[in-house]
């Protein structure tokens, strides 16, 4: 049986579609998996996704908020619709599954799907109309968007091989002592999205840095090319500024290597959880605090009213002592 899996968001949306990857793939073998050029890099990383296309939906905005920005490589499918339903046809893919985020519809894809015949069963999480899918899960409220995707899964029979735990997971990394400057312990500071917050900015995120390599911590402060300014900034001279040198595999190494990781955007929040690493999450307006909220890992989340240290009071001291307590916890 051939599959392809449909997530049409960004690298954050594609990772919280990675366990529901894992039980498709456990019925049928590795997949394809149908995503944005955004979305791309993330895909890449996951474990039995043996093809990646790439497609654009009309209004997309293109390539942004990509971890480390990479390109989307030879396997791209660039042009309109046409091209990739010939791809689809080609192909002749016996079920498709698609993933959409909360409150997003699954049908214009679908009947794209449809159009190509040659998805003889197709299922989405939503209440669409007959003829159009084969299974229509309704989400059930307050899903974590990884559990509702493992549910839309679960409803077309897929489901995790035994054993699996259902957390994110990405594909073994390169080791990255090299980048970080040594073996010894360190944190990861990305700013992200919190950079550019007036409610937090690259003057709090150096502050924090600071605040860090005075109570003993070593920093690594990543970023894209396109942030490597900022990097630099934040790094002053007490941190390891590696704005602009990682690509996502070397990304996974470094996060993976830390002992914290403090993330001011969704991506690199659940980049860390995907491979264990605690997150404090950074204030920043990019995202709601919910959607920053990394899966299954310790995790401290400024800018959630409900937190004691909201985002309108938050201060780098309050991030340091988050740092300690997951540390000691």
């Amino acid at each position: 049986m051939t599959a392809l899996v449909v997530r049409l968001d960004g690298f954050d949306g594609v990772l919280l579609a990675g366990p529901a990857v894992r039980a498709v793939a456990a019925r049928t073998g590795d997949v394809t998996l149908l995503c944005t050029r955004r979305g791309a890099p993330a895909a890449r990383l996951l474990p039995h996704v043996r093809d990646v296309v790439v497609w654009e939906p009309a209004g997309d905005e293109g390539p942004r908020g990509v971890p480390e920005g990479q390109g989307d490589g030879a396997d791209g499918l660039g042009g309109g619709a046409e091209d990739l339903v010939r791809r689809l046809r080609a192909a002749a893919y016996d079920t498709a599954v698609v993933l959409t985020p909360y409150g997003h519809s699954p049908l214009p894809v679908a009947r794209l799907l449809r159009s190509a015949r040659r998805a003889a069963w197709i299922g989405a999480d939503g209440d669409e109309p007959a003829g159009v899918l084969d299974v229509c899960h309704r989400r059930l409220p307050g899903r974590h968007e990884a559990e509702a995707a493992l549910d839309t899964a679960a409803a077309m029979g897929f489901r995790p091989r035994t054993g699996d735990d259902g957390r994110l997971r990405v594909l073994p990394a390169p080791d990255t002592a090299q980048l970080t400057g040594g073996n010894g312990p360190y944190v990861v500071l990305h700013p992200g999205a919190a950079a550019g917050s007036p409610e937090w900015g690259a003057e709090r995120c150096a502050q924090t840095a600071a605040l860090l390599a005075d109570a003993g911590h070593r920093v690594a402060v990543t970023g894209t090319a396109q942030e490597a300014a900022v990097t630099r900034r934040v790094a002053g001279v007490t941190a390891v500024d590696l704005g602009g040198r990682t690509s996502p595999r070397t990304l996974v190494g470094v996060v993976r290597g830390a002992d914290c990781v403090l993330a001011g955007d969704a991506d690199i929040a659940h980049l860390a959880a995907a491979v264990g690493t605690p997150v404090v999450s950074l204030p920043s307006k990019a995202a709601p605090a919910g959607d920053r909220a990394p899966y299954k890992v310790p995790s401290v989340l400024f800018g959630d009213d409900a937190c004691p240290g909201a985002e309108h009071e938050a201060t780098p001291l309050d991030v340091v002592e988050a740092v300690r307590q997951l540390l000691a916890a």
